[in-house]
């Protein structure tokens, strides 16, 4: 199969592309937002408050969001050991993105749950 030439109108869409590549996999958006609207989390907090994610995928997520530099780990070494999670300043510039993003879902699907 043959590939296709990069041009320069692609290159311009890059850093687009990788931001909305993070947001949108799963659980990421809900990860960020409830580590902005509530602070820093223990692992088993997170668990508890984003619901049926799984062990696997929250720990798939917050190493990729770590990578990034999107959330720092600050890890103890009590017993057992203990690790919070905190976003970044980085993340703070999604402040506004957020807080709309619930306001929409607020009035979208809120006290009804259905889409008005």
């Amino acid at each position: 199969m043959a590939r296709r030439k990069t041009t320069e109108s692609d290159k311009t869409h890059q850093p687009l592309a990788k931001l909305l590549g993070i947001l949108s996999s799963p659980w990421t958006l809900l990860l960020l937002h409830r580590l902005h609207m509530e602070g820093p989390k223990r692992f088993g907090e997170l668990r508890r408050r984003l619901g049926a994610i799984s062990t696997k995928t929250l720990t798939e997520r917050l190493r990729i969001l770590e990578g990034e530099g999107w959330v720092t780990r600050d890890y103890k070494p009590t017993i057992p050991p203990q690790v919070t999670y905190a976003i970044t300043k980085r993340v703070l510039e999604l402040d506004g993105v957020m807080i709309e993003l619930d306001r929409i879902a607020e009035r979208w699907y809120g006290k009804s749950g259905k889409a008005d």
